[in-house]
């Protein structure tokens, strides 16, 4: 269930489901996803978007494992593995008082960090190969191969967007396509969008010092390069960028895992 895609009155009997009569339209019995999942899993997408009221009713639900369809008296019990996914830094949203603390500590039980496309890279070939197989396909069109400054391209762009900017660049890119070869129009996507923020190189600055500097970064986070805790975040640079700057300085950045 998509907790953005619901109005905000209606996802109580979403998920917990109401009587006939609660309100008015509701014709009927409803079962909600809570109840429906019973013994299985429930996917909460963009769980930063719940009301205050919503993320109580949640608690509960996740503490005493029961609740109460709208309308009714009713305490209904479930056994339900409850997986969420927001965009949104639930650790911000906490300190300035629009998530509930109690609940974003009972869904961080496992997380998972999903890094951003600037900080995966090397993944951008296959999602455009993807992409463009996708939406050539859909248009009965035939594109074997991609222009190799396109694809440079796309790597050096920092993507703010995210998986859907590229998405939509590359459709874009396939309707305009008028043979074989996938290509994008000059000015597509703006000049290298790490510049700014990429390490100064080692023929221009003190190689030594910025040597130095990345390896006591690397130290305090062991080794780590990408994630919000990583060396790249602590940086301020994309993770592609200190990958090719380690490589460039000949940094062992394997020596610093586990370092204490």
């Amino acid at each position: 269930m998509n907790c953005a895609a619901l109005p905000a009155e209606l996802i109580g009997s979403e998920l917990f489901g109401h009587e006939k009569g609660a309100f008015t339209g509701a014709l009927q019995q409803r079962i909600g996803r809570f109840e429906t999942a019973h013994g299985g899993t429930i996917f909460l997408d963009e769980i930063g978007e719940l009301t205050p009221e919503i993320q109580i009713a949640l608690l509960r639900v996740l503490q005493e494992k029961e609740f109460e369809r709208v309308g009714g008296n009713r305490t209904i019990h479930t056994d339900v593995r409850v997986i969420t996914a927001t965009n949104r830094d639930l650790q911000r949203e906490v300190n300035e008082g629009r998530f509930r603390a109690d609940l974003y500590y009972r869904l961080n039980v496992f997380p998972i960090h999903s890094p951003s496309l600037k900080e995966r890279s090397d993944d951008i070939p296959i999602l455009v190969d993807y992409f463009i197989s996708r939406f050539a396909t859909r248009m009965g069109k035939r594109i074997g191969q991609i222009d190799r400054r396109t694809l440079d391209a796309m790597q050096r762009y920092s993507w703010p967007g995210n998986i859907r900017e590229l998405q939509n660049v590359i459709e874009r890119g396939v309707i305009l396509a008028d043979n074989e070869v996938f290509r994008l129009e000059p000015g597509t996507l703006p000049e290298d969008s790490h510049s700014e923020h990429e390490l100064p190189a080692p023929e221009s600055a003190n190689a030594q010092d910025q040597q130095a500097h990345i390896e006591a970064v690397l130290k305090e986070t062991r080794g780590r390069i990408s994630g919000p805790d990583g060396a790249a975040a602590r940086l301020g640079i994309p993770a592609s960028t200190l990958e090719s700057r380690i490589k460039a300085l000949k940094i062992n950045k394997h020596q610093f895992r586990g370092t204490p």
